[in-house]
């Protein structure tokens, strides 16, 4: 029997985050697995007036691609993929997998030639989302392996991954434009600021975001959603973190990650376990040691890690930052073929100050301080 949520979230991702309209090109891709999902993604684009196309991946395709190309043929441009990002209005996709391991045996070598494989239709997406000229919404299709790997049943990982899309409310997208109105009063301020001084265990780091935009994340490109995010002055970074979370890479999982910043570039980075995975993915190009991204999850609806990187950065209480591409509409100026999300976790003696003034301590927003701000 057909999920009517499924529907919804369709009806959602095509009439309020992409706006898709009359005339418009859309694509949409996604793991066949995800069949179900581009069905009805389809079915409501068509509906709304536009040209549809779509491309159904494979991990194992893919699986066989890594295992048996030359890190020469992994660094050929994917034209197809290029070709789209240049032509298209609209690009909807969906995450899901039928085996979450597919690349655990190919080495780290190949994985990162396949990412600089990517540099050029990355390069054209990020600039096209930047500047408006092309719509974009990922979201997550629920499925056994994510199921196994998030530790629920198929049932209960559906009811979940829906439910952070409030999905289950009688109007989704009124409930995501009430978040909205919530966030931009937080990103108002923020857009006043030059630096944020993040420290918890394990973590002492000032990021500068001198001249950034603030970005209130509210379901328009990703899926569900719930962060606020800036692209910081990626040479003025310094200090040191550590990552809460482990971090899945091409099926791969590196734990108690612990980097050294100076001047924006990691210059230490350690890990408990799969560091050479993530010494590798540093070495990716110029900008994979530089920043591209820092935010504050804010769905304290999902309250649960899953591994899966979607729902853990917008975990409520928690923070985090990428390592590799900006965002130009943040204003970042860091280019790369990466862009890696690090998660630390805040609700247990956290806390975050702008302009040295605390706004924000164990994992809360303090709400006296933006009401002083909102005040003056």
């Amino acid at each position: 029997m057909k999920d009517e949520r499924l529907e919804k979230l369709a009806k959602l991702l095509v009439g309020y985050s992409t706006e898709v309209r009359e005339g418009d090109f859309v694509y949409v891709r996604c793991d066949e697995v995800a069949l179900p999902w581009a069905k009805e993604i389809v079915k409501a684009a068509v509906k709304a007036g536009a040209h549809v196309e779509t491309v159904l991946t494979s991990d194992e395709i893919q699986e066989i691609v890594l295992k048996n190309s030359s890190e020469e043929q992994l660094m050929k441009e994917n034209e197809l993929q290029k070709a789209m990002m240049e032509k298209v209005d609209v690009w909807l996709t969906a995450w899901g997998s039928r085996n979450l391991k597919y690349a655990a045996s190919v080495p780290p070598e190949k994985i990162k030639a396949s990412a600089r494989g990517a540099a050029s239709w990355r390069k054209i997406y990020s600039e096209r989302t930047g500047d408006g000229s092309m719509r974009w919404c990922g979201t997550q299709f629920p499925t056994f392996a994510d199921a196994q790997e998030a530790g629920m049943s198929l049932e209960d990982y559906e009811d979940f991954v829906y439910g952070a899309g409030l999905l289950d409310k009688e109007d989704p997208v009124a409930e995501w434009k009430k978040i909205s109105l919530e966030q931009e009063r937080w990103v108002r301020y923020l857009d006043t600021k030059k630096e944020l001084h993040i420290l918890s265990e394990g973590t002492d780091i000032r990021v500068s975001i001198a001249g950034r935009k603030w970005i209130n994340c509210d379901g328009k490109q990703n899926f569900p959603d719930g962060e606020i995010f800036t692209s910081p002055v990626h040479e003025e970074i310094d200090g040191h973190v550590t990552f809460t979370f482990p971090l899945i890479y091409a099926g791969k999982e590196i734990r108690g990650i612990r980097l050294e910043v100076c001047g924006g570039r990691v210059t230490g980075a350690y890990a408990e376990e799969g560091e050479d995975l993530l010494q590798n993915v540093l070495d990716t190009d110029a900008g994979s040691r530089f920043f591209g991204e820092v935010a504050i999850g804010t769905n304290y609806g999902i309250r649960e890690f899953t591994k899966n990187t979607l729902f853990d950065e917008k975990i409520g209480g928690t923070f985090h930052m990428a390592i590799g591409d900006s965002m130009p509409e943040a204003g970042g100026t860091n280019r790369s073929s990466v862009h890696w999300d690090m998660i630390g976790d805040l609700r247990k003696g956290g806390s975050i100050a702008a302009d040295d003034e605390l706004f924000y301590r164990d994992g809360a927003f303090i709400m006296d301080v933006l009401e002083r701000f909102e005040a003056r």
